[in-house]
């Protein structure tokens, strides 16, 4: 099946938070993780929490800011995914963290990235 230019777009968007994420002092431990609960973007851990991440990113602000696209229905199902991760994984830190990382990009640079906690 053909990616979809939004989802190259996504993975593109994806790519750079992850960078700076890792610059910023996060260990990326995993990407895309998805289950019947649904997905997480990114997953990283940094001091002695673990942290889920949803990436979202606006090359324009025509219909609104990065953040506002994130809903509580969306928070909801990154709480299930995370608290399903967390079983899976209990190498990992039991406290958990989910952040929002909003992107907004402008003619191809970077104009503003901003970590939202939100749970």
């Amino acid at each position: 099946m053909a990616q979809r230019p939004t989802s190259k777009v996504g993975k593109l968007a994806e790519d750079f938070a992850a960078r700076l994420l890792s610059s910023k002092g996060y260990k990326i431990i995993d990407r895309n993780f998805r289950s019947r609960f649904g997905e997480i973007d990114i997953i990283a851990t940094k001091g002695d929490c673990l942290i889920f991440i949803e990436v979202k990113a606006r090359w324009s602000l025509k219909f609104g800011r990065p953040e506002e696209a994130v809903t509580a229905e969306k928070i909801r199902k990154i709480t299930k995914t995370a608290e399903y991760y967390s079983m899976l994984h209990p190498e990992h830190p039991k406290s958990l963290r989910i952040e929002v990382l909003a992107l907004e990009i402008e003619d191809g640079n970077l104009k503003s990235a901003r970590v939202i906690p939100v749970y």
